[in-house]
């Protein structure tokens, strides 16, 4: 076994590695950007090495600079974690050449799998379902719009070295076919350094559903179950299950057994994962297979009990798999959500910036330990008070829980989302909510369209109906109780002017617009020591006990004898009088008054928010790499304005209006916050 390892990657998966080599009792080396110098993954690392500038391409895929690091500390093998170099065949045969292991799959499973389109030949040759399609290079967008023709639209246009959502556009006509191949090619070169492009049919209603394969260098090969990926935005995966509430005993051993026939055709060695579209009548389509581990191994770790990164290790270091397909479990339930660093509310625009707060639900699973079950684990690669930066990837933790079924796997997920606080930049967190709420993803009834037919004009608060309004008003009422309850007991108050409770109090929800909503309340039956009233709301009796202090943002308690967990604040950015109370994803601002002042807040003037029509803001923090427009420029609607940069992907910003510039107020190259001026037009 070795005794040191280095670990070429940062985030919550290098932080993941260095747990279970922590576990096996073997050293680790963390590499690490300029920008990542106060990184989790740095601090957790036996040693750590710097390997140059913030941007991936200047530090963490520059091959020479991990090898080095390597030979340097003395690391026998390398594990490339995700994303990064973890799927490049030279980056592979380079450490086996330079006598270092690759802790996963060898260089010419790699190159078999990587390219799509000879991934596809191999599969078909290897008995695997494969969808109709042209699986050689497409040479022109004239082309490509004609082989759409003759497959017949809709068609999926994809890059052959693409992954993660980049480099793949569905068209449903010609225009599109056309426009679709030029972006794929363009953000396949800048991405991945290859620009062949394919075209297959694109299935409809269609599930993405993955199997999870092991194999070891004495030739078994296993398959772990598959996983439900079909919850994805714009290609990228949101929520992932283990198992799939709609694949039958049948499929799930058809697709498994398919899995080992294509990774005993590539002679495959390490974790892998085949990836399947499967039809509405579960008829299922070789897709692609991705050589790695990857995100959303967890809810697979969950149901078999096994270490998939010790696992891999174990195989790299030459041991044989510790079981058969026959010892392969499936127990309980298993969700994942990945908290990203975006804001659901301005179109998952990035959201960079300082963690002011960051604390994860409490856990009761943990990496590299599979004796618990049944509750929480968060996976993560940040702290509190650590930065979000602009160069890397958007996901900041993974939050996966185990149930005994798929209904116990929901009520957990929603209750360790509503105890997830986060704060300093904004967090999908009340989109995950509002998605595991909805009926259709309760009944299993969904497909990869979910968000796009669900969510087609974005995602807005209103978008999370809470179930029960009045608790939130309740909550807020209570908590204010208490507040004043404790302002009582203060020393040195005026006789006669000390501060008094009532019992009636009006809750006042706030609103953007002005059309605030009063609801009168009544607190009875409170009780500070043990921390219970009982709240009448609209004539419902809500009663609450809490022992949470008034301090603490998250709240735990009983409401009719029935748990909750939610957040409360005081203050928010317009007011620092409201109590904020978020539940189940919905966010509610309010004021605790007495009924006199309620009267009084009646009769205070609507202030409207400054008309900023004639600008183009900045709709998030990243880098302006392009301002296309210039002083006296008249422009159209829809027109191209300016191109920021964020979290490795380009965002183009187009005139809302036809106009005239009148100043461009902002430079290419600088680095901006949210709601920053652009370019302003003359009125």
């Amino acid at each position: 076994m070795f005794k040191k390892i280095l670990i070429a990657n940062r985030g919550e998966i290098a932080c993941r590695v260095m747990a279970t080599a922590k576990k096996m009792g073997i050293a680790t080396v963390a590499v690490y950007s300029e920008a990542d110098k106060e990184a989790r993954h740095v601090r957790l690392a036996d040693e750590a090495v710097l390997l140059g500038p913030a941007p991936s391409r200047e530090s963490y895929l520059v091959a020479d600079k991990i090898i080095a690091a390597a030979k340097q500390t003395g690391a026998e093998a390398i594990h490339p974690g995700y994303g990064f170099l973890s799927e490049n065949e030279d980056f592979a045969k380079r450490c086996e050449d330079e006598g270092l292991v690759f802790i996963g799959p060898k260089a010419h499973s790699i190159a078999a799998m990587g390219d799509k389109i000879a991934s596809k030949k191999l599969a078909n040759e290897a008995g695997v379902n494969t969808i109709p399609g042209y699986n050689d290079p497409i040479p022109s967008a004239e082309k490509a719009v004609e082989i759409a023709k003759g497959i017949g639209y809709p068609v999926m246009i994809k890059a052959s070295a693409g992954g993660g959502g980049k480099g793949l556009r569905v068209a449903y006509n010609d225009k599109e076919a056309l426009e679709g191949f030029t972006a794929c090619q363009n953000e396949a070169r800048n991405s991945f350094g290859d620009d062949r492009i394919f075209i297959e049919k694109f299935v409809e209603q269609p599930r993405h559903i993955e199997i999870q394969i092991l194999g070891d260098s004495h030739g078994n090969v296993i398959y772990l179950n598959e996983r439900e990926c079909s919850i994805q935005r714009r290609h990228q995966k949101v929520i992932e299950e283990a198992p799939s509430p709609f694949i039958t005993e049948a499929t799930r051993k058809a697709m498994g057994e398919q899995a080992v026939a294509l990774a005993k055709a590539v002679q495959y060695q390490s974790a892998g994962t085949v990836e399947f579209v499967v039809g509405k009548n579960q008829d299922f389509y070789f897709l692609e297979m991705n050589t790695r581990l990857q995100v959303e191994h967890p809810v697979t770790e969950c149901i078999t009990g096994l270490d998939l990164v010790e696992l891999m290790i174990r195989v790299a270091a030459g041991e044989k798999l510790p079981l058969t397909q026959a010892d392969v479990k499936r127990d309980g339930w298993a969700i994942e959500c990945r908290i990203n660093a975006e804001d659901p509310f301005r179109n998952f625009l990035p959201s960079t910036g300082r963690l002011v707060r960051f604390t994860p639900p409490r856990e009761t699973m943990w990496q590299a330990d599979t004796g618990h079950k049944y509750g929480v684990r968060v996976d993560t690669g940040v702290f509190e008070g650590g930065e979000i930066p602009m160069y890397y990837d958007s996901m900041i933790a993974k939050l996966i829980v185990h149930g005994k079924d798929r209904n116990d796997a929901i009520a957990k997920m929603r209750e360790a989302l509503n105890g997830f606080v986060i704060r300093g930049i904004s967090s999908n967190i009340p989109f995950q909510a509002a998605l595991l709420a909805h009926p259709d993803f309760v009944s299993g009834n969904f497909n990869t369209g979910f968000i796009a037919q669900h969510y087609a004009g974005g995602f807005r608060a209103e978008d999370v109906p809470h179930e029960d309004p009045d608790f939130l008003v309740a909550l807020a009422a209570f908590v204010r109780r208490k507040s004043r309850e404790r302002a009582t007991g203060l020393s040195g108050q005026l006789p006669g002017y000390g501060v008094k409770v009532g019992s009636d109090f009006t809750v006042i929800s706030l609103s953007p617009d002005g059309q605030h909503r009063y609801t009168p309340v009544h607190v009875d039956e409170f009780t500070g020591e043990t921390g219970y009233a009982a709240v009448v709301v609209n004539g419902k009796r809500y009663k609450i006990t809490s022992s949470s202090r008034l301090n603490d943002i998250v709240i735990t308690g009983e409401c009719n004898g029935q748990p909750f967990t939610a957040q409360m604040e005081r203050g928010s950015a317009k007011n620092p009088l409201a109590l904020v109370v978020q539940h189940n994803g919905t966010k509610l601002e309010t004021m605790v008054v007495s009924p006199r002042m309620a009267e009084l807040h009646k009769l205070m003037p609507f202030k409207a928010p400054p008309d900023m029509s004639q600008y183009v803001l900045s709709p998030m923090p990243g880098l302006l790499v392009e301002v296309a427009v210039q002083p006296g420029q008249k422009v159209q609607a829809g027109e191209r304005v300016a191109v920021i940069e964020a979290m490795k992907m380009e965002n183009i910003l187009f005139a809302a209006a036809d106009g005239v510039v009148a100043k461009v107020l902002a430079n290419k190259g600088d680095s901006l916050v949210v709601d920053q001026p652009i370019v302003e037009f003359e009125k």
